[in-house]
């Protein structure tokens, strides 16, 4: 996805349409579509601001807040498996998958490896 025009790109727009030039007529001397000049003149008018609105970020993380503190106890208490954990959470009526659990897990810096005193099987 490419990145929003400019806010001075933006302002320098709407300032020739205050002085009454058209919206074709300002496209075509900043080299953008007319559809750009329309959308910011509602976008002033409808929020007071030029600026680009967020891109990405809208959906809130499904591990957050108390399920966040659960799952830093529950990692705490012992050794588990991504699907482990995955099943735990559903039991308690949180749909997830274990790609986000890894996420979680991978941004808190929490994680468990195996070792070979753990029982694992390591080099004899």
């Amino acid at each position: 996805m490419t990145a929003p025009y400019s806010l001075d790109l933006r302002e320098r727009a709407l300032a020739r349409k205050a002085a009454g030039e058209t919206h074709r007529e300002i496209a075509a001397a900043l080299q953008i579509s007319p559809s750009c000049v329309s959308k910011w003149t509602r976008r002033e008018r409808e929020t007071g601001s030029l600026a680009p609105a967020q891109i990405g970020g809208y959906k809130p993380r499904t591990l957050s807040g108390e399920c966040a503190d659960w799952l830093r106890q529950r990692i705490a208490a012992g050794p588990v498996t991504l699907r482990g954990l995955t099943a735990e959470l559903a039991a308690r009526g949180i749909k997830t998958q274990p790609r986000a659990v890894w996420v979680f897990l991978h941004a808190e810096g929490l994680s468990f490896k195996k070792n070979a005193s753990a029982g694992g099987a390591g080099p004899a």
